[in-house]
């Protein structure tokens, strides 16, 4: 009786132990499964003109989580807006975008850009001149800058432009965020001139020639 028994509480306590180590490799597995299954994000910057018009765009742009106006690319730490108009520290005005690129591609991104704003003129858009408002691509990592000379290339050879595109391709080095009035300026004033005659034109024709990557809550006019 006592080797019976023995011999139970022997093959109770082994599939218990099994029970154990499948529960623990379930564990680690789900958590692996669900680290997998977070979409890591990734920051984009980018120089076309003046940032409230690349803002007002981005921020309509389905993935993309955030968009940030600001300045990047001088040597003025802490610049301030008035400072950047002098068109002396070396900044430009950019927008820093944090993007999923599960759903939005970096090259998405991309090809908004050469479209929304004209790549070809130096430091300038339009009326707004000065190195501020330069066309530049600031990128964050070795894919990204091939994705930007690939664009550059791929939009030369198909002479969609009429002047060679002179966009900057540089290493991002820091970026400074710009005062809080120029947030969401569209959003906040449009029925300001600038932005009435400006920014609303890039605006519709963006949302009408992109209207697929549109989130769900932006205006479709």
């Amino acid at each position: 009786m006592k080797s019976i028994l023995r011999s139970a509480f022997v093959a109770v306590s082994i599939l218990a132990m099994i029970s154990l180590a499948n529960t623990g490799k379930h564990s680690v597995d789900g958590e692996v499964s669900a680290q997998k299954g977070k979409s890591k994000k990734e920051v984009a910057t980018l120089a076309g003109g003046c940032f409230w018009c690349l803002e007002a765009i981005y921020n309509d742009l389905r993935g993309v989580e955030k968009v940030v106006s600001g300045y990047s690319g001088g040597h003025v730490a802490n610049p301030t807006y008035e400072d950047v108009s002098t068109g002396k520290t070396g900044h430009a005005e950019v927008v820093q975008i944090t993007f999923d690129p599960q759903v939005i591609t970096f090259k998405d991104l991309l090809d908004v850009f050469f479209t929304i704003h004209d790549p070809t003129t130096l430091n300038r858009q339009g009326a707004d001149i000065g190195p501020q408002y330069r066309s530049a691509i600031f990128y964050h990592s070795p894919e990204q800058e091939a994705a930007a000379k690939k664009s550059i290339a791929d939009i030369t050879a198909a002479k969609i432009w009429p002047n060679s595109i002179i966009t900057e391709v540089t290493k991002f080095a820091a970026f400074y965020p710009a005062e809080v009035d120029h947030q969401r300026y569209y959003e906040r004033n449009p029925d300001q001139a600038y932005c009435r005659i400006v920014i609303e034109p890039k605006v519709r024709k963006f949302r009408k020639q992109f209207m697929s990557k549109l989130k769900k809550t932006a205006p479709e006019n």
